[in-house]
């Protein structure tokens, strides 16, 4: 999969940019606050329908104007397919695969990212909500219905926090909200643990090459392995702090509270990583992320580096540009291009950004 153009128009600074990828590597130069950044959302954007930096979209489109647009061409599977998305002010968005108006479900299965940003070095020491939508994001890209039963159940979850508001709560309702929730919670739960199993042993294997003698093990803080497990934990546990949740007027159990443990030789890295062991885990992770996409979908996602080789030492830059294959798309931006070697640069097109205006 490739993406061979990109336009956009009012996204955020860039009233209107046009760029094309003749090459598997594209280097973004610019300083900082230019739009470097907002060319890879915006790519990232197709793929998910959201921005990895706001959760309001209308942030995207530039100032004093009336809706941004992205245009984009995109190769996969030997096949040319064109995406056209516009949203307005009123939050009003229009959707389409080849000029034909489509929905965000289909939309979001042409195109597939891995972002690696800076704002990825601080996975570890983050809060569970930072690695809770790390791992989200990345089993929807596999398996598109999981943002489905993500929504199914946190419409149950506010309508059970809505109930549990009330000053006389209906128990009655409130266990029925609690039956739905094991049933939905319990499946997502399931696809966590299936997919962390999945990555782990890549995961593994990269961070092993690059700490050299480190062993790093991932885990999900809820028991049970399968479906039905799961759903006795929750119900289980549900039952023993319903008193709880009665007295703080929210729900206090299922998948929306969990947690991801990293550990190193068998100690939390959360707490006793070094910043360079965080980064080689975040490293593994993300080259792990490409592996297994590959593996479920049979082509490598785009690969985005958003200004991450200026947090790496010469070690882990190395590893991370030697490690990325050759079929995978790579855009990178970058202050300047001292970070690159020149064998790197050989075939890698160079665009300039500055104040939003794309510059060769």
């Amino acid at each position: 999969m490739k993406i061979t153009r990109l336009g956009l128009k009012n996204y955020r600074n860039c009233g209107n940019a046009e760029l094309n990828f003749p090459t598997r590597k594209t280097l973004i130069i610019g300083k900082n606050a230019q739009g470097k950044t907002n060319i890879l959302e915006s790519i990232y954007f197709l793929s998910d329908l959201k921005s990895p930096r706001t959760s309001t979209i209308t942030d995207l489109i530039k100032f004093k104007e009336q809706q941004f647009e992205i245009n984009a061409e995109v190769t996969k599977n030997d096949t040319e397919i064109e995406l056209d998305y516009t949203y307005t002010i009123e939050k009003k968005r229009e959707l389409y695969i080849n000029k034909v108006k489509t929905n965000p479900k289909d939309f979001k299965l042409v195109v597939k990212t891995v972002l690696f940003s800076t704002k990825d070095m601080l996975l570890l020491r983050g809060t569970p909500e930072d690695r809770r939508n790390w791992l989200d994001r990345a089993i929807s890209q596999i398996y598109p219905a999981y943002d489905e039963r993500l929504s199914k159940y946190d419409k149950i979850r506010i309508q059970k926090n809505n109930l549990l508001k009330n000053e006389v709560i209906d128990e009655a309702l409130f266990d029925i909200y609690n039956e739905q929730l094991v049933i939905s919670g319990a499946n997502i739960i399931f696809l966590r643990k299936k997919f962390l199993k999945e990555i782990e042993k890549t995961a593994f294997e990269r961070h092993s090459i690059i700490s050299e003698s480190e062993e790093l093990n991932i885990n999900y803080t809820r028991p049970g392995e399968c479906v039905e497990d799961i759903s006795e934990y929750l119900k289980q546990e549900l039952a023993e702090r319903r008193r709880e949740e009665f007295a703080r007027r929210q729900s206090c159990v299922g998948p929306h509270r969990d947690d991801i443990e990293f550990d190193i030789n068998g100690a939390d890295a959360t707490k006793f990583a070094s910043q360079g062991q965080q980064r080689t885990i975040v490293l593994s992770l993300k080259l792990a992320e490409l592996e297994i996409i590959k593996e479920k979908t049979g082509y490598y996602p785009i690969l985005l580096l958003d200004d991450v080789l200026a947090e790496l030492d010469d070690k882990r830059q190395n590893y991370l540009l030697k490690s990325i294959d050759e079929n995978t798309q790579t855009i990178i931006t970058s202050v300047d291009t001292l970070l690159f070697e020149e064998e790197f640069l050989k075939d890698v097109t160079i665009y300039k950004i500055e104040n939003g205006q794309i510059s060769v």
